[in-house]
């Protein structure tokens, strides 16, 4: 049997919930320099969101995750290093105070549902992120789910013919 050692956190990271005083803490994480940056731009014109890391793969996702706390992690579907949808998994197990959007070229549905399921509060397609991408990450700060309209019949076709039940998500207009 062997024993597990946990550490304890740094004084110095705090989970705090957002308030007007403290912005919504981001880490962004796009395997596309270009996009990273773009989003980052999108994401830095709210006063009330503050991008305090980037990742290129998911090894640095889980570090900076691990060591930021954010509010709230952008992740890509599609991240060198790994499968997302298990990092998804296993932030939810070891990060619970960070909430997960998934930013992703990918519009099918099942998608949309193997994300949510495996943990992520939101789902937004990159060719909608100027206009969803904000309130996204406002909503899981807040801890409420959010999907891309435009995925959304999807989802709601998946569930009524009975092949998987998502799990009370929304959309936020």
């Amino acid at each position: 049997m062997a024993a597990h050692l946990q550490l304890a956190r740094p004084a110095d990271v705090t989970c705090s919930a957002p308030s007007p005083e403290r912005p919504i803490r981001v880490v962004l994480a796009d395997d596309h320099a270009l996009m990273r940056r773009s989003l980052r731009l999108l994401l830095d014109t709210g006063e009330d969101i503050e991008v305090v890391a980037e990742a290129a793969d998911l090894k640095t996702v889980m570090r900076e995750v691990h060591d930021r706390r954010p509010h709230v992690l952008v992740l890509d579907l599609s991240m060198p290093g790994g499968s997302s949808l298990d990092a998804i998994r296993r932030l939810r197990e070891e990060v619970t105070s960070t909430e997960i959007v998934v930013l992703t070229m990918e519009d099918s549905p099942a998608f949309a549902q193997h994300a949510l399921d495996a943990g992520a509060i939101g789902f937004v397609r990159k060719d909608f992120a100027d206009v969803e991408l904000n309130r996204s990450v406002r909503a899981a700060a807040r801890g409420e789910q959010y999907v891309s309209p435009q995925v959304i019949a999807g989802l709601e076709s998946i569930t009524s013919s009975g092949c998987r039940r998502a799990s009370g998500w929304s959309v936020r207009r």
